[in-house]
């Protein structure tokens, strides 16, 4: 299944370019990044570089984070989202020498869709060549000339793979790890945000490497990667820790999940491409719900669906826990003004940027999307494992790696006061409402409702045989009887005795109108 950052229209936006040499002979990418929602063998040519590759990701207000590619003969620029939440590649220009497979390919988002036929050109990814890679040409005019998506999640969630099984609908990182062998398979993303007064950077995205000073992404806990059996596409998703989600008045928000057999393990796939995360409604009422003049509505051209809307001057402190390691969110990011809208009076307005869940962003393979507001949170590393498809290499199971980067509360706090306060700390001032306020809605389905009927019905199964055999053997009785009832004489035998009381009855007339003899003279 594949998502979409708030809208397409959020991404149409220019950026300056510039190509940064990182040390350690690694590669620096630079452009942005934006979201999607959630593409015989033949002989590959060599890749250009055999060496890690890292890149600068460049932050257009907290939304979006772009890179740049090339694509075709001559190469042409496109500026692509490095989304995590899909594996396709897809872009929305033509593209020069490019090869038609003469098939086509869908995918839907959350908000928006990508259409079109499936072609092939010689990519460059900062140092590294593919001579024959796939991807979506979008007819559907919601891609931008000159702009796209790459995905890198696994081979199995790619929509061209599913048209053309093998080599040839191989994803972009696919292609890399297969063809670039001394390359780890794995890749790290560091997202930034634009607004801190104190750690200012855009963002980082690395292939086979690890950013330098956070090193200690490697001795975190290895989340396994929940596998997904169904046809829904496979994500890089894993499970928190049970009530692993502690809201703004420090206690667990308690939910079950919706995935069969997860209990209060709730399920979350990481989409570097979501703007938004997507969370249970119940869970976007625990952390906004009780603030005063908080308001869960519609706003036009934002989030695709209901949205809080939160006093900016809230400061919010959520942390989210996995393998044991808790990962608190800072609170600009919890409460988000990176809209650039301001209401009727001229006031700025905030938005709770832990969205409840679109409908058309659910699945019944994960609870919620933690996107870009959470990940600027934590520094991710997914390695993919045995999701290279074709690798020769002995690879263990998929995992993913958090390493938290929020983790002083007195400087996050001191950049909320500053940024939204003006320096003067009046966050004393806010008092939660009671729980009592919160609306009575649970998504989080209670573990009984994950089962499917059959599972529901298993336990009373003998009870049912036992009730249909007795109805069976009443039911066939019942038509015995019927049959031998018919053959039964229906007329009234002539010995027995005619009806009392209408011969005998005094005084009453005769049942039928007496004849009367007449004379004809």
């Amino acid at each position: 299944m594949k998502h979409l950052a708030p809208s397409f229209a959020l991404y149409l936006c220019f950026l300056a370019q510039e190509l940064l040499v990182s040390p350690a002979n690694a590669f620096r990418v630079h452009g942005e990044l934006k979201k999607k929602s959630e593409l015989s063998s033949r002989s590959y040519g060599r890749l250009g570089r055999r060496v890690p590759m890292e890149g600068d990701l460049q932050n257009l207000g907290d939304l979006n984070y772009f890179a740049n590619i090339t694509l075709g003969n001559p190469p042409k620029q496109i500026r692509v989202l490095i989304d995590t939440g899909s594996s396709d590649l897809t872009v929305g220009d033509d593209v020069p020498g490019n090869q038609d497979s003469g098939k086509k390919a869908d995918v839907n988002y959350a908000i928006g869709k990508v259409s079109g036929p499936i072609e092939f050109a010689t990519l460059q990814f900062e140092g590294f060549t593919v001579p024959k890679q796939a991807y979506i040409k979008d007819t559907t005019g919601d891609q931008t000339a000159g702009q796209g998506i790459i995905g890198l999640g696994p081979n199995s969630g790619s929509v061209i793979q599913d048209v053309i099984p093998g080599n040839d609908g191989n994803t972009v990182l696919n292609n890399i790890f297969r063809t670039n062998t001394s390359t780890p398979n794995f890749i790290t993303v560091l997202l930034g945000r634009s607004n801190d007064p104190t750690d200012l950077f855009p963002g980082d995205f690395t292939v086979g490497s690890v950013l330098d000073g956070f090193e200690n992404i490697t001795s975190m806990p290895k989340l396994p990667v929940n596998e997904v059996k169904t046809n829904n596409g496979q994500h890089w998703q894993a499970s928190l820790d049970v009530n692993g989600t502690i809201g703004p008045d420090g206690q667990p928000i308690v939910l079950n999940s919706r995935v069969k057999g997860a209990g209060q393990k709730l399920v979350a796939a990481f989409d570097t491409g979501f703007s938004l995360p997507q969370v249970p409604r119940a869970m976007a009422d625990a952390i906004y719900g009780r603030v005063p003049g908080a308001e869960l509505k519609n706003l036009t051209g934002v989030g695709g669906g209901p949205i809080y809307t939160v006093p900016c001057d809230a400061e919010l402190n959520i942390t989210f826990v996995l393998g044991g390691v808790r990962i608190p969110i800072h609170p600009l990011d919890t409460v988000s003004d990176s809209l650039g809208r301001t209401d009727d009076l001229g006031n700025t307005i905030c938005i709770g940027a832990f969205q409840p869940i679109l409908p058309s962003a659910q699945s019944s393979t994960f609870d919620m999307l933690l996107g870009m507001a959470f990940l600027r949170n934590a520094y991710m590393l997914v390695n993919f494992g045995d999701f290279v498809d074709g690798s020769t290499k002995n690879t263990n199971d998929p995992y993913i790696q958090l390493l938290p980067i929020t983790t002083d509360a007195a400087e996050a706090h001191s950049d909320f006061v500053s940024q939204r306060l003006g320096g003067l700390d009046s966050t004393a001032d806010l008092q939660l409402l009671p729980a009592s306020v919160l609306p009575d809605v649970n998504d989080g389905n209670p573990t009984d409702d994950n089962k499917s009927f059959s599972e529901k019905l298993r336990p009373y199964l003998p009870y049912i045989i036992a009730g249909s055999s007795a109805l069976g053997a009443l039911l066939i009785g019942s038509i015995l009887w019927c049959c031998l009832s018919s053959r039964k004489p229906k007329y009234q035998p002539l010995h027995e005795p005619a009806p009392v009381g209408h011969a005998n009855a005094p005084h009453q007339p005769p049942p039928y109108q007496s004849y009367q003899p007449q004379r004809r003279y």
